[in-house]
């Protein structure tokens, strides 16, 4: 779109253990035109000590680096996942340069921590991050908020004024499709894509399948990792599952997308715990995006957006026994009443949802943060 975009990230680690071969010593390179810096890191691996040093090396090396650039930029637009001090550099370069800060959250701090597990909502720990995250979100100019129901969290909770915040969705990431269709051994297959964690429930869709696959031939393919991945592949190891259950690790998005096309329907599943089970995850955006039908178990916005988009079959618990009869209901829809159903995803997206419409939305918010 013309505009000149300088990323400062980490290096590639997540879900490996260790920075990926080949960019160890990788500090700057140049992505389609877009500038790269990559900030040092210690790799996440699965202790919590390795999770926390990860956070806390990024966090102080990307400060470091950001309080030494001297590049000028009209805006700083910082993507917030987890965790919030991420992107404490962006605040510190919008101040000594005077230009605003548009933070686009994707993920709520403290409010994950709690929901996964990670750390108790009165403990110490919880009352340190809760003030962290308040004292980076507060010296932002703009928030985008990429699920309307952050809204409350950041009223409710944070006690933060929301005349500065508004609702942007995540752009879903869309990759080409490299390869030949996936064909399947059987006639009914539900792909999950994504993170395998503490709220995802895939252990649920696993059991649920295994259940499921009494009565009819269906088969479950799991794509991704994440803290959970080895408890699933022991619950498929112990079971025998191997036929009924594929786990293929984490793969290349482009590879990913093969296995949709023929896929009797994508899984979106997520826990309804706090405000973080009202996300939008940005797999059901993509979801849509395919044009198949959808198998879902989750609640608030992204609930709110499937039904209007009807092309899913809910489950109506967060149990196995719920997933498992939503499991039944689709395939035993004719091949028409399920081509209708992703027709329908695909309609929906193009008309609300599309990268283009969302990427627009974005881009006007930076403009608008400028000119204010």
């Amino acid at each position: 779109m013309g505009h000149e975009v300088f990323v400062v990230t980490g290096q590639p680690n997540y879900g490996f253990d260790r920075i990926l071969e080949g960019y160890e010593k990788v500090r700057d390179e140049v992505i389609n035109g877009v500038k790269v810096h990559r900030c040092k890191l210690y790799p996440r691996g699965k202790s919590r000590l390795s999770i926390i040093r990860n956070y806390l090396s990024f966090w102080r090396n990307s400060k470091r680096y950001i309080r030494h650039l001297k590049e000028e930029f009209d805006v700083v637009y910082s993507m917030s996942l987890s965790p919030i001090t991420s992107v404490s550099g962006a605040n510190i370069y919008a101040k000594k340069h005077h230009v605003p800060h548009v933070l686009h959250c994707l993920d709520l701090w403290p409010e994950s921590t709690v929901v996964t597990h990670a750390i108790k909502p009165n403990s110490l720990f919880y009352k340190i991050l809760y003030v962290w995250s308040k004292k980076i979100y507060s010296k932002a100019d703009k928030i985008l908020i990429s699920s309307p129901s952050f809204r409350g969290y950041f009223k409710d909770v944070l006690h933060l004024p929301d005349d500065n915040i508004v609702d942007a969705y995540q752009p879903a990431l869309i990759i080409p499709q490299k390869g030949p269709d996936v064909v399947y051994e059987h006639p009914f297959n539900i792909v999950y894509a994504g993170n395998i964690g503490t709220i995802q429930m895939v252990e649920k869709l696993v059991e649920a399948t295994e259940k499921a696959s009494e009565k009819v031939d269906v088969a479950l393919h799991l794509i991704g990792m994440g803290a959970r991945q080895e408890a699933v592949k022991k619950y498929i190891e112990e079971h025998n599952l191997g036929g009924r259950v594929y786990f293929y690790g984490p793969k290349a998005r482009a590879l990913t997308v093969a296995y949709y096309p023929n896929a009797t329907a994508l899984a979106v599943t997520l826990e309804k715990g706090g405000y973080v089970g009202k996300t939008i995850p940005n797999k059901l955006t993509s979801s849509l995006y395919y044009g198949r039908p959808i198998l879902a178990c989750i609640q608030g916005d992204g609930r709110e957006i499937l039904e209007q988009a009807q092309g899913t079959v809910f489950a109506s618990e967060e149990s196995s026994e719920s997933l498992e009869e939503a499991i039944l209901k689709l395939c035993s829809l004719s091949e028409a009443e399920l081509k209708t159903l992703g027709q329908n995803n695909l309609k929906y997206y193009e008309e609300h949802l599309s990268f283009q419409i969302l990427l627009d939305k974005i881009t006007d918010e930076l403009i608008s943060a400028k000119t204010r």
